[in-house]
């Protein structure tokens, strides 16, 4: 009894959300966008208000001058998962979200936990972005603002919030609610010229940054550390020296940027979501997602080189790093021209965020998976009211009281864990077949085990059982996929999960003692990495689904696990801080989703309304 209700509890986690058909525009506007109009989307969603936001603290606190290696393999993991999104929307015949393609292709519970993720995403980023905004508008008067608030608010904030409230930001947040409850929405035109803008303005930087940089500030040493303290009015301003030179905070440096960084690259899902209106998908998906993150990263390797050149990295401005830099080398003026294009860069952004924030919330509430009334909307507006103001109160409450470092590190990691869902999602479907078995086909095994159970005692079929099991591992009977291999893959990605988390603990906390011999770490290492590979095997031996995609995965299982353990070791390299607040989030998501979502979902009314309908087992019928 016990296994068969939980058998039923995992039926009703998996539960697929069907899709309803496409819509009348998706007809018209199927086969209409070449490789560059996926390149610009991709492009205009990942190189949008972070750059502006997240360099500074990250060459001065984390990396230094090899941030720029920190985006290299920001962007390498962001292909390694663009790879995977790719097959992923392959699956799905319409464009849409990465919530409804979890929750149509992988079961209920994926995509409550991708939607409820991409929400903290979203909320989290529109508090960035208004800090960011403030910092910036509070640069250009002289720092005032933020001078008042510090010296009136700072003795009465705890360690772990902000210095100081940013009134400002707030303020600013719920000034975009109020016109996002009023239907005001960014015209797609006005977003591509604040592109345009925004693209303009980071090239004015890295041009600068080529032509007033010192190479020598890529050398610096502890007699320029002292030098600069000795001159610097505020010596507590100075960020750490480490170990002075190119790469003053070593290899974990590096990798703990990478982390940060990688959020910079997040949006080349939208160029999957929007594959359907593609001319060529088996072509223009995969070179437009390479092409973008390569053009991103080009642009972030530039202005993170510019400002390093420009700045010794231990006196970078954490909040508004590009005006104060151009202030240190004596272009003051200019900053007036680069303060408007990051302020149009972050208000288009804003906007846009805030929107597609109340959009997912008001998605999930239509599918009941989040409360019903945030479904609701006004009858004079049109719009999504109660979902606007509830999410625009917590986005602004949020941009009060927390650091955007904070912030940003949260979305880092979020962003992680999606792509790691991602990944593992592709790498079990692969090894599932579309057709599921109905309840009374019978596969092969169990057929034979049939006969067994025939001619043979219990205990002998048991060891039968056993036999075959072990046999199926490493020699699956058949050459498509059945349950049993199914199974199998599941539970080994699942394995290779929680083994990989392990070796990325061990890792990303005690690297030194790892590569320096210690022999409990050192064995426990090699002995991760046998089983790992031993696990690998046996998903790589079972076989593969033959559906036909406009694209798959090459290197199946290798290429997909490479990208989840770069996911995963990247998480490791997150704060504790940054956890809890995940985990509160976490916390509070499935409180929601097993008190309310799984109870109240479309598909569990389907589920008992069809129930209600079916006749009595003794009935008869004509």
């Amino acid at each position: 009894m016990l296994l068969q209700d939980a058998h039923q509890f995992g039926q009703k986690l998996l539960r697929r959300r069907p899709l309803g058909p496409r819509e009348e525009t998706d007809h018209h506007t199927a086969g209409c966008l070449n490789t560059l109009d996926l390149v610009i989307i991709g492009v205009r969603r990942m190189l949008g208000a972070g750059v502006h936001i997240l360099v500074g603290a990250v060459a001065k606190y984390i990396a230094g001058p090899a941030i720029i290696l920190s985006f290299l393999v920001a962007a390498l993991s962001s292909l390694l998962s663009g790879i995977c999104y790719i097959e992923f929307g392959a699956r799905v015949p319409r464009s849409g979200s990465m919530y409804l393609y979890s929750y149509s292709i992988m079961g209920q519970v994926y995509g409550f936990i991708i939607g409820w993720n991409r929400i903290l995403s979203l909320t989290v980023g529109t508090a960035c972005i208004a800090r960011a905004w403030s910092y910036t508008f509070d640069s250009l008067i002289g720092n005032h603002i933020s001078q008042a608030l510090e010296r009136t608010f700072s003795l009465y904030m705890p360690y772990y919030l902000a210095k100081y409230p940013d009134f400002f930001a707030l303020g600013l947040v719920l000034l975009l609610t109020g016109l996002l409850v009023l239907g005001v929405h960014v015209l797609p035109q006005v977003n591509k010229v604040f592109m345009g803008i925004n693209l303009l303005v980071l090239s004015f930087i890295i041009v600068s940054g080529f032509i007033t940089g010192d190479l020598h500030n890529w050398k610096l040493t502890e007699q320029d550390y002292a030098l600069n303290t000795s001159e610097s009015k505020d010596i507590y301003s100075l960020g750490p020296l480490g170990s002075g030179g190119f790469v003053p905070f070593g290899l974990d440096g590096i990798l703990r940027g990478a982390a940060l960084c990688f959020y910079m690259f997040i949006g080349f899902d939208s160029i999957v979501t929007t594959g359907e209106k593609a001319q060529n998908p088996q072509r223009s998906i995969p070179i437009s997602i390479v092409v973008s993150v390569l053009i991103c990263f080009v642009v972030y390797f530039g202005v993170s080189a510019a400002l390093t050149l420009m700045v010794p990295y231990y006196q970078i401005h954490p909040d508004s790093p590009f005006l104060q830099a151009f202030l240190h080398v004596g272009w003051g003026p200019a900053r007036y021209v680069v303060a408007v294009g990051i302020l149009c860069a972050l208000s288009s952004s804003l906007l846009n965020t805030m929107f597609a924030m109340s959009w997912l919330i008001y998605t999930m509430a239509e599918d009941r998976l989040l409360f019903r009334f945030l479904a609701q909307v006004n009858a004079r507006t049109r719009t999504h009211i109660r979902v606007i103001m509830i999410s625009g109160n917590l986005a602004g409450v949020l941009a009060l009281l927390f650091h955007f470092s904070d912030l940003m590190d949260l979305m880092s990691l979020r962003s992680l864990l999606a792509n790691l869902v991602v990944d593992f999602s592709v790498l079990v479907l692969r090894y599932h077949s579309d057709q599921n078995l109905s309840k009374n086909q019978k596969t092969e095994e169990e057929t034979e085990m049939e006969l067994v159970v025939q001619e043979r005692s219990l205990d002998s079929v048991l060891e039968a059982s056993n036999l075959s099991f072990l046999k199926s591992l490493w020699f699956p009977p058949s050459t498509i996929p059945t349950r049993k291999s199914g199974q199998i893959v599941y539970g080994c990605a699942f394995l290779l999960v929680l083994l990989l988390i392990i070796l990325s603990l061990i890792l990303a906390q005690r690297p030194s003692q790892v590569f320096s011999g210690d022999p409990v770490l050192t064995a426990v290492a090699v002995l991760l990495l046998l089983l790992i590979t031993g696990v690998t095997a046996i998903i790589w031996r079972q076989p593969q689904d033959p559906t036909a995609l406009h694209f798959k995965v090459p290197a199946l299982p290798f290429l997909p696990l490479v990208s989840i353990f770069v996911n995963i070791y990247l998480m490791m390299c997150m704060s504790t801080w940054t956890w809890v607040l995940f985990g509160i989030w976490m916390v509070i998501g499935f409180a929601i989703y097993f008190g309310y979502g799984i109870r109240h979902s479309l598909e569990e009314d389907t589920e008992q309304h069809a129930s209600l309908h079916l006749p009595n087992a003794g009935q008869k019928h004509p």
